[in-house]
């Protein structure tokens, strides 16, 4: 398996994203901007951006700002708007260079896990940057969920002005992700995991769950959503009756019955791999 190209590129703050970019061959049938969930980082999905890419797809995988590659300070965002603004600015970019270089392929938005709830976001409030929507496993629901007395301690930290303090990810058991020994070793082991996050960071992920849970009927584009069956971290009930409350009516779902959370380390995964190129063959690949 060949390695991604390690890129950067510049928010208006200032702040420098690092991302996975695998290029094929030719020139791309279409192109993806991908989002990793809160624990993860690009590195994880090596394996599905090759397969996609060796099938004509451009990926751009995104390390969300103090995740992954990216400099500190580690697990912290100001809030919301600055999540959902990173990643629209990386697609403004990409269709500036698409269009500049007078190419026409379409540009589709794949958020998974946490990163599925930011992804949502984006493509309803930004619709005309985002031609089509892929959400894996995503956590526009979760069953780790703050309870009344969780909220009323962030509430107090924010007017507090502990922002910065640090608190453990709720998702230390690797067996959370998956099943398989040589995959929990590997998360086990990955110095770039995110283990903690800060409480600013806490205040932002609320506020963007507000915003995505609101978001089905403004998303009018094409649709994939892909469901792990065995999932202990997604409310799947929850997201099936969001996916079939969207705007759009050209959307599909596909659940693996067998599958742990993270679909790239279950033995599913060729199967999930392959359907996900179908779908973009019919939607983001020019048919």
């Amino acid at each position: 398996m060949s390695a991604p190209e390690i890129r950067l590129f510049q928010t208006s703050d200032g702040y420098e994203h690092h991302y996975r970019h695998w290029k094929p061959a030719a020139n791309p049938r279409g192109t993806l901007v991908a989002l990793h969930g809160i624990q993860s980082h690009s590195g994880w999905y090596e394996y599905s951006s090759q397969k996609l890419s060796e099938a004509g797809y451009e990926v751009l995988f995104l390390d969300r700002r103090g995740s992954g590659l990216n400099a500190e300070p580690r697990g912290h965002a100001r809030h919301e708007m600055r999540l959902i603004n990173d990643v629209v600015q990386l697609l403004t970019i990409v269709r500036r260079d698409r269009d500049e270089q007078g190419l026409k392929q379409p540009i589709g938005l794949l958020g998974l896990s946490w990163g599925g709830k930011l992804a949502a976001a984006v493509a309803s409030l930004h619709p005309e940057l985002v031609d089509s929507l892929v959400l894996l496993y995503p956590g526009l629901f979760a069953r780790f969920r703050a309870s009344g007395w969780d909220n009323f301690r962030l509430d107090l930290a924010r007017f507090g002005d502990v922002l910065l303090k640090r608190v453990p990810i709720p998702l230390q058991d690797v067996r959370l992700f998956t099943d398989q020994p040589e995959w929990c070793e590997y998360i086990e082991n990955d110095a770039l995991s995110l283990r903690e996050v800060t409480v600013s960071f806490l205040l932002a992920n609320r506020e963007l769950d507000r915003i995505a849970q609101a978001a089905a009927s403004s998303i009018q584009c094409p649709v994939f959503l892909a469901l792990a069956g065995r999932d202990r971290i997604i409310d799947n009930d929850a997201v099936r009756t969001f996916f079939y409350s969207l705007g759009t009516l050209d959307r599909e779902l596909k659940e693996y019955r067998t599958a742990c959370h993270t679909l790239e380390f279950d033995p599913v995964r060729d199967t999930f791999v392959r359907d996900l190129r179908t779908w973009l063959d019919a939607h983001c690949g020019g048919g």
